[in-house]
């Protein structure tokens, strides 16, 4: 006796899933129009690893500490630009996110070839707070040249770029726009495109259509459920390369930038389902789908 029963066809030796015939004909319509963004002209990266938070990232108190304590104007504009505002994995949602007033202390360990490394003789006043911590920031293993630099990061300069960030672990997925050159810890991570399009991308990895693909194919889980977003998942999911709605798409994301309203929320997921040609059964089960998640 069988009650329900789909038709799945294994023809070819990548890894396979069961799916019903509406999920089955949502994921053939994906994969036929999207390019997985692996083979898109992006790089992903993850945020930075101090070795020991503690000394390393500081509240706005403590910046401003650290600046009065300069002994000079130009010691303090040199250490000024030296400490950046720093993004957590919880402080990012779905097209933006919410900054806690938490600066990182960016003595980088140099790039070869671009940039020396930070000499913090230097930046007294950023050296007399880190010797503070000299026992702990002297023997963790993540450090560079000295005890007071950050790790090697040939990267460095990506966080000086427009770019998408999310968190690795969270139990929904959020990805936002970052463009005031900020630096993420190490519970994110960031995607800088060479050929921009960072609003359309942001777009479309915020759809239900691309949340409903990682939760079915590829996504990871921890022991308590949360989704663990890596970059091979996010390599992996099937993007449509610039569609002519792209430049419409662009705009409705500028518009949510300044003002998260659900009539354009609604408009960005309906011309993502159009660009995908999803009927409307397809589009009602995708919604369905999200609203299920993020309950």
């Amino acid at each position: 006796m069988q009650q329900q029963g789909a038709c799945c066809e294994f023809s070819n030796g990548n890894s396979w899933i069961i799916l019903s015939p509406i999920e089955q004909s949502i994921k053939r319509k994906m994969e036929a129009i999207g390019t997985p963004l692996k083979d898109w002209d992006i790089q992903i990266n993850y945020g930075i690893k101090t070795g020991f938070n503690d000394a390393f990232i500081i509240t706005t108190e403590k910046r401003d500490e650290i600046l009065a304590n300069c002994q000079t104007e130009e010691e303090r504009i040199r250490t000024d630009e030296l400490i950046r505002p720093i993004l957590r994995g919880r402080d990012i949602k779905r097209y933006g996110y919410d900054w806690a007033d938490l600066w990182i202390i960016n003595t980088h360990n140099g790039i070869k070839g671009k940039l020396p490394r930070v000499d913090v003789n230097e930046y007294p006043a950023i050296k007399a707070h880190l010797d503070q911590y000299w026992d702990k920031i002297s023997t963790r293993a993540d450090k560079g040249d000295t005890p007071y630099n950050l790790r090697n990061c040939a990267y460095m300069e990506d966080f000086y770029k427009p770019k998408i960030v999310w968190k690795i672990i969270g139990n929904r997925l959020g990805f936002a726009l970052e463009n005031k050159n900020m630096i993420l810890n190490n519970a994110c991570y960031i995607l800088t495109c060479s050929d921009g399009g960072l609003e359309y991308l942001e777009a479309m990895l915020n759809s239900n259509a691309i949340l409903w693909y990682s939760f079915v194919t590829n996504m990871n889980k921890t022991g308590v459920g949360d989704m663990q977003v890596g970059a091979q998942n996010i390599n992996i999911l099937p993007i449509p390369k610039y569609p002519k709605e792209k430049q419409t798409l662009c705009e409705y994301v500028n518009a949510i930038h300044n003002n998260i309203d659900q009539v354009i929320m609604n408009k960005i997921e309906s011309l993502i389902c159009e660009i995908f040609g999803f009927s409307e059964a397809e589009q009602q089960y995708l919604l369905q789908f999200a609203k299920n998640i993020y309950l």
